[in-house]
C-alpha cells in the first residue's frame, strides 16, 4: 500500500524543523547505507547523535502519535528514530530496497522494517528533481509532496530519489515495524478501518455497525504480533 498524509506537521512544527535543518552540521549520507546501498547513495544526512538530529526526532515522533490515518495505515509496533537527509543538485539516490532489519541507534535492538516513510521538509517549488519514485506490481509511482506531507509505502518496494538538478530536498526518513508484517493484510484493515469510520460518521453507531467493528478488532486481535 503506497499512502499520502497530509499535514503531518503544523505550521510551527514545520517552521521549527526547517530552521533545525538549515543551522546543522551535515555528513556523508552513506553512514547509514548497507554495503549495496551505499554504492548508489549520494547525498547529505544529518548523524543522530547532533542535537538538532534529536530535537527533530522527538518532533517528528510527537507528530507521528497523534496522527489518526498514520496509525491505521502503518500499525506500528516500533518506529525507527527519524532520519534527515539533503539532496542538493547532482546528488540522487539509485535504485535500492532497504534492509529488512536496523539495529535501533539508542536501544540496541532489532527494528524490522515493515514500511518505509519519508516526510516532507522541502517545498515542491524549492528544489527541481528529486522525485522519490517507488516501483510495485502496478508501475512506478512518482512522488513530490508538499512540505509537512509523508508518503509511506512497503519496505519491500523497489525505490530510488531521482537526481536533483537545482535546489535542495530536505526529508526525514524512517521504518516501522508494523503490528501486521504483511501488507496485504494490513492494507485489508486499512480499507476495513476507514470504511467504518465512514460508516459511522453517514449512520451513527448501529447493530451492524458494531458486528463489523468487531470483526476489525477480532482480526486484527488474530494477525497482529507485537
Amino acid at each position: 500500500m503506497l499512502l499520502h498524509i497530509p499535514a503531518v506537521l503544523s505550521a510551527e512544527e514545520l517552521a521549527l524543523g526547517r530552521e533545525l535543518l538549515a543551522r546543522a552540521d551535515w555528513a556523508d549520507g552513506r553512514i547509514t547505507a548497507g554495503k549495496q546501498s551505499a554504492q548508489v547513495k549520494r547525498n547529505l544526512q544529518l548523524p543522530q547523535q547532533l542535537p538538532e538530529a534529536q530535537q527533530l526526532q522527538a518532533m517528528v515522533e510527537g507528530a507521528l502519535q497523534r496522527n489518526g490515518l498514520f496509525f491505521s495505515a502503518a500499525l506500528p509496533a516500533k518506529i525507527f528514530p527519524p532520519l534527515f537527509n539533503c539532496y542538493q543538485a547532482g546528488m540522487d539516490f539509485g535504485n535500492h530496497v532497504d534492509n529488512a532489519v536496523r539495529r535501533h541507534p539508542f536501544d540496541g535492538g532489532w527494528v524490522r522494517t515493515d514500511v518505509s516513510c519519508t516526510l516532507f521538509f522541502s517545498r515542491p517549488d524549492e528544489y527541481e528533481g528529486g522525485e522519490l519514485v517507488i516501483e510495485d506490481t502496478y508501475g512506478s509511482h512518482s512522488v513530490k509532496l508538499d512540505a509537512g506531507d509523508m508518503v509511506l509505502y512497503p519496505s519491500t518496494s523497489l525505490h530510488r530519489v531521482e537526481p536533483v538538478t537545482a535546489g535542495a530536498r530536505l526529508a526525514s526518513f524512517f521504518w516501522v515495524q508494523s503490528m501486521i508484517s504483511d501488507d496485504g493484510k494490513r492494507r485489508l484493515l486499512f480499507d476495513m478501518d476507514a470504511a467504518i469510520s465512514s460508516l459511522r460518521l453517514q449512520l451513527g453507531d448501529n447493530e451492524a455497525l458494531v458486528a463489523l467493528t468487531a470483526n476489525y478488532h477480532n482480526l486484527l486481535r488474530m494477525w497482529a504480533s507485537p
